[in-house]
């Protein structure tokens, strides 16, 4: 099929007039932010005094045996009324218990746990942006970020915008809004970074607190993790670049994901593998909702204990106050109608040497640090574009959780989801076409991918599927 014309992008072009329509802006409510930690409600610290009180020694010989009871009935009552640790006791957290209750020592000992991590990684904000889809984005001095956390990063302020690839075309203007949060034209000011709030509940709905914000070891040999890709390797990788149509796929177990993203690969797919990753996804774990959402992740031991999602630890440093990693992009692909995509580029600066992230065209996002990895310090040996989803299987039979739009890659364009100007950085800073593409569809009676490429679009590829059919029991 010959697509110009019908090249589509959060960019406006302007051969097509087809996209120049905008989308309902969204009002947006702004908040002062509270600088100070968030801390545990006094019922909780009552009903812990209460607890500890009437194990005083002093206090057992006034008071009578029931009157002992009766106090320690009430502190555990309290303790169990807090929502969160009523939360805790929830059918849907049953996997904390095997039979599905909690002693008092072990709710608040959690509660604890994650109150200890939200004060690690939720910052102090100056300004607090309410979004149409109820995330909280905390604007945050830059210099205060969670990636100054890291030893190697103490006491650094952001670096000075890198020297980006040569052969980067001219020609498309950015749209005013890409982001829930931004739609009415809220930004966070000067000098600050906006962050996705993370909330207690957040934390609830993680399978444990340990692997909070990470993904699980990632190979196709059985995991549950599924792929449409298509990948180079072979040579000495500097950077990759790809537009990425977005979508709202259906996910269909709370603990399963969808996503579409680029990898930027080093070292083998065992203990040492190195990945910078960036794209959207769909996880109502991660996010408690269904909203397609820029994401981005990294890791220097292949998901074990290293890296994380967005700004979830410290090492990622963003340089941007207009995007807000892990919020809800808008607006999105609808079948046989309107499309959008998103334009990412990663590439190694030549002067210092870590790995940019850029989003549309000429938006800095920030970068990874070289120095938090081991292969990617040097260069990376592969890049991989493509869906990926998990089929946990806990139903018996193979999930319905769907790639891209939901549709096999044969149904083209508005209808199956794409890449497109698929092109890899080179040693010299060039940006060029793919060569020697490889393709894998791990499961294709489940998810497809096809391989295509023209003037308009250059390397390209349709992917996706529903999931679970007739062909995929």
């Amino acid at each position: 099929m010959d697509m110009k014309g019908y090249s589509v992008s959060w960019t406006k072009h302007k051969k097509e007039p087809y996209f120049a329509a905008h989308h309902t802006r969204r009002q947006q409510q702004c908040i002062q932010a509270n600088h100070d930690a968030p801390e545990e409600t006094s019922s909780l610290n009552h009903s812990l005094k209460l607890a500890v009180s009437t194990t005083q020694n002093t206090l057992l010989p006034m008071l009578p045996a029931f009157v002992v009871l009766l106090l320690l009935v009430t502190s555990i009552s309290t303790a169990f009324s807090h929502p969160i640790a009523s939360n805790l006791t929830s059918p849907a957290h049953s996997h904390l218990n095997a039979n599905n209750t909690l002693r008092p020592a072990a709710v608040l000992q959690k509660l604890r746990r994650i109150r200890a991590h939200l004060n690690k990684i939720n910052k102090s904000p100056v300004k607090t942006i309410k979004s149409p889809d109820g995330d909280l984005i905390d604007c945050v001095f830059s210099h205060q970020q969670p990636a100054f956390d890291h030893p190697l990063l103490k006491g650094q302020r952001p670096l000075d915008p890198p020297e980006r690839p040569k052969g980067q075309p001219n020609g498309e203007t950015a749209i005013e809004s890409f982001q829930l949060w931004s739609d009415s034209g809220e930004v966070c000011p000067e000098g600050t970074v906006p962050i996705r709030r993370t909330t207690e509940q957040d934390f609830l709905r993680a399978s444990s607190i340990r692997r909070f914000g990470r993904k699980v070891r990632r190979d196709s040999t059985g995991n549950g993790h599924e792929h449409a890709v298509v990948f180079v390797n072979g040579d000495q990788y500097y950077g990759a670049k790809a537009s990425i149509n977005v979508w709202t796929p259906s996910v269909t177990d709370p603990y399963e994901f969808s996503l579409s993203q680029i990898w930027v690969i080093a070292g083998s797919f065992g203990n040492d593998l190195n990945t910078i990753e960036a794209g959207w996804q769909v996880s109502p774990e991660l996010y408690g909702d269904n909203y397609p959402r820029f994401f981005t992740y990294w890791t220097t031991d292949a998901y074990q204990a290293t890296g994380c999602y967005n700004l979830l630890c410290s090492g990622f440093v963003q340089t941007n106050n207009r995007i807000a990693i892990g919020a809800a992009i808008s607006p999105r692909s609808i079948y046989d109608a309107r499309q959008f995509d998103i334009g990412l580029m990663v590439w190694k600066d030549p002067k210092h040497g870590h790995w940019w992230l850029e989003f549309g065209p000429g938006l800095l996002v920030g970068y990874w640090p070289a120095y938090l990895f081991s292969h990617l310090r040097n260069h990376a040996s592969m890049v991989q574009f493509g869906g990926e989803i998990v089929n946990s299987g806990s139903r018996g039979y193979h999930t319905g959780t769907q790639m891209g739009s939901g549709h096999f890659a044969e149904e083209g364009f508005r209808k199956a989801a794409y890449f497109r100007n698929l092109q890899v950085v080179d040693w010299d800073n060039n940006l060029l076409p793919l060569s020697n593409i490889h393709q894998l569809a791990d499961h294709s009676n489940c998810y497809d991918i096809r391989v295509g490429s023209n003037n308009v679009w250059g390397t390209y590829f349709y992917y996706g599927g529903p999931g679970r059919n007739v062909r995929c029991p």
